[in-house]
Order: C-alpha cells, then structure tokens, then sequence
C-alpha cells in the first residue's frame, strides 16, 4: 500500500508564483505521507490557445527542472501534472514524471486533442496551437507500474485498456475539465476507467477560478477497481489523499477477472 497526494493547485499567470504553490503544495503532500504526487493538468500555464505557445519550454527548460528538484528534495514520485512543451516548430500537452532521484521517468503527451464545439456550452481546438502525442505511457516505480494520460485522453477507453494490459494498477490522469463537461461526465467517466480495468484511476484537476480565462471543474478524486470514489475534492484548492492498496487491486482482478476473460479475436 502507498499514499497518493493529488495536488489540485490555483495556478497563476506568472511562472514564478505557479512553481512556487506547485513547490509548497508537493511539499506539504510529502510531508504528510504521500509517497506519490500528482500536479494537474497546465498546472503554469493558462488554459488557452492563446497561451500555449508563449508559456512553452522545452525537455531542459525551468519548470522540467523544478520538477526535478521538487522530486528528488521530496523523497517521492513525482507526476508533473503537464506543461506546455516546445519541441522545433510544436507543441504538445506534456506530462514529465520523476522518480525519487529526480530522474526522468516517464514523458506523456497527451494524445487525444480536445477538438469540440458544444451546442450552448464551449468551442475549444486545441489543434490549432497544439500537436498531439503518439504513444500510451506507464511508468515503473517500487510500488507498482502507473499509467499516465492527460484529460481527454480519458474519453478512449482503448487507452486505458492498453495501459492496464501493459501493468498498470494505478492511472494518474492530470485534467482539467470544464464546466460543462464536468458536471455531466467527470465522475461518471473515472468510476468507468478505474472499473474496466479494475485499477485504482487519480483525476488531478486544476482548482477553480472564476476570474481565469479558463473555469475548470476541479472535482480530482480517486476511484477505486470496485468503481467506487476512496476520495473527492470539490472545486476549491486542496491536496487529495487516497491510499493505493495493491493487494485490493489483486482480490477484484481474482474475484471478477474481467481482464481474463476477455475475447480478442472479437475485437478485432
């Protein structure tokens, strides 16, 4: 069993003052027994199309070594919530993760780009700015293997699936829906992922800010394999503490071995 502290921050338009709460709330998460830290998604960066670009830094940039550092100074496995990364000409919904040394992990760039215009609610491309990510990413580290996405990956449950089918007991998926989407589909989607794949699911969200140029649900919670919520925020900013029991994990998958049982030559 470990501890995950999932740190749904207020970000801010200034780097500095966003690496700074970034830095107190790992620590305090750490302090407090959590052996894994999760920031949410764009965690130093506005929310927009009109931000991405400008706010980007590359694999060796700050905010990639602040991560770094905050890792290794914590003791913990750190899963940098996501920043926006410049690599050449692109840039991509990044999620860097670090092991207790501060080294590199594992690199995820969201690959499901969020693409949508709601009758009533919200239009948002984030292809006009943003490239997406090809692969599915699990990290390893002493306690398990963990599964990384980043927030609308969360709608392809294939990507899940292939996650859990690759080890993962554990999904940390830094997001941060919106306020339309969220109050219809947040909980319902996490209880979904964490009980296809019978994994413990962590949903990280930024908090709310009603002034920002962005709303986003907050909510970040942790499902059980059952399908169940061990923990939920609400909307404000707070750290979420759930423990990871992995011997849990091991009595579903015994009891109701759903991943056994399934039929590939159907799926095809």
């Amino acid at each position: 069993m470990f501890k995950i502290g999932l740190c749904q921050m207020l970000g801010s338009m200034d780097k500095e003052e966003s690496r700074a709460k970034a830095g107190a709330m790992v620590t305090e998460a750490a302090e407090k027994g959590a052996q894994v830290v999760a920031l949410p998604e764009m965690w130093n960066c506005p929310y927009s199309n009109d931000y991405f670009r400008d706010y980007a830094e590359t694999e060796d940039g700050p905010s990639v070594r602040f991560l770094s550092d905050l890792a290794k100074k914590n003791d913990i496995y750190l899963i940098g919530g996501s920043i926006s990364e410049l690599d050449g000409d692109r840039v991509y919904n990044t999620s860097f993760s670090f092991d207790r040394k501060g080294k590199l992990i594992g690199k995820h760039r969201k690959a499901h780009l969020f693409d949508i215009d709601v009758k009533g609610g919200i239009r948002f491309m984030e292809s006009e700015t943003l490239s997406p990510g090809d692969k599915a990413t699990v990290i390893e580290t002493e306690y398990c293997k963990i599964g990384v996405a980043i927030c609308y990956d969360v709608r392809f449950p294939e990507l899940s699936r292939k996650m859990a089918l690759e080890g993962a007991k554990l999904i940390v998926l830094p997001a941060a829906f919106n306020l339309t989407t969220g109050p219809a589909h947040w909980d319902l989607t996490m209880r979904a992922r964490a009980l296809d794949n019978q994994v413990y699911f962590a949903a990280v969200s930024p908090a709310r800010d009603m002034n920002g140029v962005y709303q986003a649900y907050g909510s970040s919670c942790v499902a059980t394999p059952w399908g169940e919520f061990l923990a939920k925020a609400d909307e404000k900013e707070t750290i979420l503490y759930g423990d990871i029991d992995l011997d849990y994990v091991d009595s579903i998958r015994q009891q109701l071995p759903l991943l056994k049982h399934r039929r590939e030559e159907l799926y095809k």
